[in-house]
């Protein structure tokens, strides 16, 4: 054999050697690369034949759907995702889907939850239950005037309440705020509970992400961002982290990729406010 052993004009000597492009589907926090223009960015959305792409710092830029991108290193051309060929049967949570009614008037009974991350991600997984019951799910800020907020709602029988609370262990400022509560006057027509977690972040199973357990996060630092270093993702700005959030939140399809004890609780809670006639 010699070094032109081979016939170097043989047809497909052109491609020989050449990445191949491989079809990609689109998916919200899919990081994808634009060689051409050197942007590297996460999915946001697509629509009318664009991409819409946001990169680490909080710029978006779209570009038309279609070869000329690379994943990982490999390019791709990108494809939107195709209509199911059925109908889905259940939900995100897991419940049968209910047949189509007219729009529900909000009933009173309310789900409050401490933040923005706990009501997003109630409403990817229970969303479609929670609009069929007519439930209202409000985000908190925060539980430290928790006690005040109740007094000012006025649950009943018929106007209950509901409340996740995380990092719910003994000793803590949560767990004093709701026994406070449980002990007040309302105590009959509130339900408060929650996970042990420190963040609802936890909710989200590790290997949702492809992880075997969240990092360890060092005592003093804050855990968002102790997380966020430890997966080797930006973590300096509150944009690094809500696009953290994002990428987290994009990995739930379903209750499955949940912990079992926050669907748990979850459940718990739309039980426990649900109304009795849902005609």
């Amino acid at each position: 054999m010699t070094r032109y052993s081979s016939d170097v004009l043989a047809p497909g000597w052109r491609k020989a050697g050449k990445p191949v492009t491989t079809p990609q589907t689109l998916e919200v926090g899919l990081v994808v690369e634009d060689p051409t223009s050197g942007f590297v960015g996460a999915v946001t959305r697509w629509e009318n034949g664009l991409v819409v792409l946001e990169d680490r710092k909080g710029k978006l830029k779209s570009f038309p759907i279609g070869p000329g991108f690379w994943v990982d290193g490999k390019p791709v051309e990108l494809k939107v995702p195709g209509r199911a060929s059925s109908a889905p049967t259940h939900t995100l949570s897991g419940s049968r889907i209910a047949p189509t009614t007219q729009p529900k008037t909000a009933h009173e009974s309310r789900i409050w939850v401490e933040g923005i991350h706990d009501a997003e991600l109630i409403e990817k997984v229970w969303g479609d239950d929670l609009r069929y019951l007519g439930i209202v799910v409000e985000p908190l800020g925060g539980i430290d005037h928790l006690a005040e907020r109740v007094e000012q709602f006025a649950p009943d029988a018929t106007r209950l309440l509901g409340v996740l609370v995380d990092h719910l262990i003994q000793g803590t400022k949560e767990t004093r705020i709701v026994t406070g509560v449980m002990k007040g006057q309302y105590a009959d027509s509130v339900l408060i509970t929650g996970p042990r977690y420190v963040d609802i972040w936890q909710a989200v199973r590790p290997s949702s992400l492809g992880l075997q357990a969240w990092p360890e996060v060092p005592r003093g630092t804050e855990w968002k961002q102790g997380i966020c270093a430890g997966l080797g993702w930006p973590h300096r700005t509150s944009e690094d982290l809500a696009r953290a959030w994002r990428k987290i939140l994009a990995h739930v399809k379903s209750w499955e990729d949940l912990d079992r004890p926050f669907v748990t609780e979850v459940e718990r809670l739309i039980d426990f406010v649900q109304p009795d006639d849902l005609d």
